[in-house]
């Protein structure tokens, strides 16, 4: 059956908190990407339960609804319309999202902006460096021919130049010029300069002011010269110092000589301001950072830990400043070990899904595992995360096992890769033994898989969650000379004296039976239609084609609250049949309200039939 794309994007909208509560919408190939002011308003669970959504999960401040390729583009166009909130594009809320989010995560969410947009090259570069080694150590003269040369200088060039590929993509996310941002880079790696990764071998000083003021081992005005190969940090700090002032140097300098004085100022400032301050602390201080995550991940207890925890920076929107990390050990002739660890925690999120997917009985739930858990072995978490692990929790926790354990394989090994950028199964490419690193991917697998399908539950948790529901047996609580009445709900069925409102225990309106419900989902008890539907959606009205009239009350002075908690899936007028879902109820909402969650069935047309029996 064809996706209802207006009723899918009313749905989400209805639970949102409102238009003022979206500051921006746009979409990408398969999600709806929302700025959202206040998080608090939104009803995740119930987004998550509309008919086409496939998972729903924040990222960098944004609400993202997974919906599905080809169909996204339609549901938004629908949404739009039903919202009236102004079309934008991922960039308009990116910056709305961003606008909420704390410093810390805007600054984690910058180094990310900086570093994804050069990854194609990066895992180029790498994937040729291992296969110009691979052919070097399989055929022992190639290492010797004018084609190794040649494949090696193409291989390495990123690498040489890494800080002129850093300093452009800053330049663009700090709104500087790219090519002063060029120039930055080019500086920094300029052949004047003692190569970086020959530092030990020594270099020259300038002392641009003299040999006057010393702080420490450190002269006031002292340039070292030495290239900044093997850094990132210090070209962003210097990019952005660039483009700042770039930008205040447009603002205040007349339009006559801005072309001239704001180029040459903004190049010597922050040349200066790079190689005396800048270039030496940040410098310094990326090394023990480096330093320390090697540590890390290369002791087989940190890195465990690591594995474990990965999947919660993730959650967090955390996980961009591993980028950073993984770069800086490739800009400095090392292996990536950070890789293995992202790989086995990724991986991991694939057994756990995969196992959900293949052990539950509910329809809703599997249509999403099983394909987010495909996504997942492919490097890409999300769906997997957001969408199923997450929201069970255990299978979570058992993918956060499954990446120690995986990881504890990739330390002990030593494994590494030659680039950037690729997990899961592309990790092949890059992946320095590829033995060990199908070891590191089943492990991670296994232990995840194992632990998930044997705690994995989901008759309660996904009632819990507002996930189809099992199918209910149906009996009849009316029978008629004319036709009978099924229960419209699942649960034990009580007499009407019973039911804690006075005209319904009266059964004034008619022969009456109340349900203490076990789900929240209300039936069709029998093929007709629907000819009533209260605003609030608490109640119902439907007539059989035989002409038996029934209310289905929910919940005692539920009126009042004004439609929270309960959902329709059918409009006034419609024909429906036996069993067809009509309404979603909130049990918890209800009793959270102070309200009984007994279902009145009515018959409000009894005095018309001379054999009408109760089943209680």
């Amino acid at each position: 059956m064809a996706l209802d794309y207006r009723k899918c994007a009313e749905e989400i909208y209805s639970h949102l908190g409102g238009k003022d509560n979206i500051a921006s919408a746009a979409h990408c190939a398969t999600r709806l990407r929302l700025a959202i002011v206040d998080n608090s308003k939104v009803d995740v669970k119930a987004i998550e339960n509309t008919e086409g959504v496939q998972g729903v999960f924040n990222s960098n401040g944004q609400l993202q609804i997974i919906i599905g390729t080809g169909t996204v583009n339609k549901v938004y166009d629908e949404f739009i319309a039903v919202s009236g909130v102004a079309a934008g594009s991922k960039e308009d809320v990116k910056a709305a999202a961003a606008a909420n989010m704390p410093w810390w995560k805007r600054l984690i969410k910058t180094l990310g902006d900086v570093f994804v947009p050069i990854l194609p090259a990066i895992v180029a570069a790498g994937l040729m460096m291992g296969l110009v080694e691979a052919l070097g150590h399989a055929i022992p003269n190639f290492a010797s021919t004018d084609w190794y040369g040649f494949l090696d200088m193409a291989a390495n060039t990123a690498f040489t130049f890494l800080p002129v590929l850093v300093a452009i993509s800053a330049a663009k996310v700090f709104g500087g010029n790219v090519y002063l941002g060029a120039v930055i880079g080019l500086m920094m790696v300029h052949p004047s300069l003692t190569n970086g990764w020959n530092a030990a071998d020594g270099y020259k000083v300038w002392y641009l002011f003299g040999h006057g003021l010393k702080i420490g081992s450190y002269t006031l005005g002292q340039v070292n010269q030495l290239g900044y190969q093997g850094h990132v940090i210090p070209i962003v700090i210097s990019v952005y110092v660039m483009s700042s002032l770039e930008k205040w140097l447009h603002k205040h300098v007349p339009e006559m000589i801005d072309l001239f004085v704001t180029p040459l100022t903004t190049v010597v400032v922050t040349a200066l301001a790079t190689f005396m301050v800048i270039g030496p602390i940040f410098s310094a201080l990326e090394t023990l950072v480096l330093n320390g995550a090697t540590w890390l991940v290369a002791n087989p207890i940190g890195a465990a830990a690591m594995g474990a925890l990965y999947p919660v920076t993730v959650v967090m929107g955390l996980h961009h400043m591993y980028n950073t990390i993984e770069l800086g050990m490739l800009a400095q002739g090392h292996l990536n070990t950070w890789m293995p660890i992202a790989s086995a925690a990724n991986f991991a999120q694939f057994g756990a899904c995969l196992a959900v997917g293949l052990k539950t009985r509910d329809r809703h739930t599997k249509a999403l595992a099983v394909p987010a858990s495909m996504s997942a072995s492919l490097g890409i978490t999300e769906p997997a995360i957001f969408g199923v692990n997450l929201r069970f929790f255990k299978p979570f926790v058992a993918a956060m096992i499954g990446g120690a354990a995986g990881s504890l394989v990739g330390a002990i090994t030593g494994l590494g890769a030659t680039a950037n950028g690729v997990t899961g199964l592309p990790g092949y490419l890059i992946a320095s033994n590829p033995l060990t690193y199908t070891i590191l991917l089943a492990v991670s697998f296994a232990v995840a898989f194992g632990i998930t399908f044997v705690t994995f539950r989901d008759n309660k948790e996904v009632e819990e969650e507002g996930g189809e529901e099992p199918e209910m047996e149906t009996k009849d609580v009316f029978t008629t000379e004319k036709g009978n009445v099924a229960q419209p709900v699942a649960g034990k069925v009580i007499p009407a004296s019973e039911i804690a409102d006075p005209m319904f225990a009266q059964e004034t309106m008619g022969p009456s039976v109340g349900i203490e419900p076990s789900n929240g989902t209300v039936v069709a008890p029998f093929d007709g239609k629907v000819t009533m539907l209260f605003p609030t959606k608490h109640a119902i009205g439907v007539t059989s084609k035989d002409g038996i009239e029934v209310l289905i009350h929910i919940g005692i002075d539920t009126v009042a609250m004004n439609g929270d908690g309960f959902e329709a899936f059918v409009k006034q007028d419609d024909e429906i049949t036996k069993g067809q879902k009509l309404i979603h109820f909130d049990r918890k909402k209800i009793k959270d309200a102070g309200h009984p969650d007994t279902v009145i069935v009515v018959v409000t047309n009894g005095a018309q039939f001379t054999d009408l029996k109760k089943a209680a």
